[in-house]
């Protein structure tokens, strides 16, 4: 469940909430109804944006949605979920991303992926992810292939990179590939003239979440000696941090440009949540629900920055004594991932014994009960930004 965007539903507000799960929900289903149950293990935050996009753009009682059933994840409720090309297009993009990212844990060489086997079975797998993106892509009109150019073209990219390479050189595939998912919902919900502004906040998203992406792996990298974009590059992370900001500023110029008729989930996902993101990732902000004492600083020493930022320890290695094997350890995944124990409630991890919160209940609740930063301290206004779920009397 990979993707930058990962709201937390206390700032979401139970009406927005509802519609982020139904887009969710669309998105696994739409995967499931296509391609068949194991394409659901590429359902991810970030590509439920296409749904909330294309579904904003859309004439109020002509967006697609349809009553599943019950659920484990739902806990076995139905449910009203996003139905129609929005979620078949997070679809299609869902699963090229998702072989993208196989194809780069292959080369990186990452745990089991190291093992010649194991890496030809993962290669097979992304490119039936291609294939699969492709059909389904075309069948909205979307062509994939714009995609898998770009994935191939970061390879290229990345075996040149160096000391003195702007960051920027890098992550221009990532931003052509989402500025044309997004750009794709204005065609698929009859709003021509929004391709321009959202091909842009698309592009802008791409550069955060190749940012984001390499500043939360910067540690990691290190210590496994793979490649890092802002390592490679020599980047420091203030210049990173200003280029994210950056970015965050300019998908929120670009939605301002867009037509919706309802955009208020749009610009909760892509303007708060976003900013969330980017504190996040540079351990500026901590969950206000699990915070510790310590400060959260991005520059700070190794030892001495939040939780999971990119100055903070590694955490505690477990016991060697408590881990299963690869078979035993494999089997008991299984069982977690049908139920879904991985996605709600928690969990032991398979291999490791570790007590781990599942993927719904594990959001990032940084800033719960603060006020809302859609004023920028009331000082520059957005129009109609729908801060449900917001307390502080924000008159925007």
């Amino acid at each position: 469940m990979f993707g930058i965007v990962r709201p937390c539903r206390h700032r979401l507000g139970e009406k927005l909430t509802s519609q982020w799960m139904a887009h969710l929900c669309g998105l696994c289903l739409a995967l499931r109804g296509d391609h068949g149950q194991f394409a659901r293990i590429v359902t991810n935050y970030d590509g439920l944006l296409i749904s909330v996009l294309t579904e904003a753009q859309t004439t109020p009682g002509e967006a697609g949605r349809r009553t599943a059933g019950p659920c484990p994840l739902r806990g076995m409720r139905t449910a009203s979920v996003a139905h129609g090309e929005g979620a078949r297009l997070a679809a299609a993009v869902s699963l090229v991303l998702a072989s993208a990212k196989v194809r780069d844990h292959v080369v990186d060489g990452d745990g089991l992926l190291a093992r010649r086997p194991v890496a030809r079975a993962a290669r097979r797998v992304a490119a039936s992810w291609d294939a699969a993106g492709a059909r389904t892509g075309s069948a909205v009109g979307f062509d994939t292939a714009l995609l898998v150019d770009a994935v191939d073209r970061q390879t290229g990219i990345e075996a040149l990179a160096g000391p003195g390479t702007p960051i920027l050189t890098v992550t221009e595939p990532t931003e052509t590939a989402t500025a044309a998912a997004f750009a794709h919902t204005a065609v698929l919900a009859g709003r021509p003239h929004n391709a321009a502004p959202l091909a842009e906040a698309g592009r802008l998203f791409g550069r955060l979440a190749h940012l984001l992406d390499a500043v939360e792996d910067l540690q990691a990298d290190a210590a496994s000696g793979a490649w890092n974009p802002i390592a490679a590059t020599g980047t420091s992370l203030t210049e990173a941090r200003r280029l994210a900001d950056d970015a965050v500023h300019g998908v929120r110029l670009a939605l301002r440009e867009a037509e919706f008729t309802d955009g208020r989930l749009v610009h909760r996902l892509l303007v708060h949540e976003l900013r969330t993101s980017v504190d996040r990732a540079f351990g500026t902000t901590t969950c206000a629900h699990t915070a510790g004492p310590d400060a959260a600083n991005p520059y700070a020493p190794p030892g001495t920055g939040a939780p999971g930022g990119p100055g903070a320890p590694p955490p505690p290695e477990p016991p060697r004594g408590n881990r299963r094997g690869l078979l035993a350890g494999c089997a008991v995944w299984l069982g977690l991932a049908c139920t879904c124990q991985m996605c709600c409630g928690t969990y032991h991890d398979p291999w490791t014994g570790q007590r781990k919160e599942g993927q719904c209940g594990n959001c990032d609740c940084s800033g719960c009960g603060d006020c809302c930063s859609c004023c920028d301290c009331c000082s520059n206004c957005c129009d109609n930004c729908g801060c449900d779920g917001c307390d502080c009397g924000c008159s925007c």
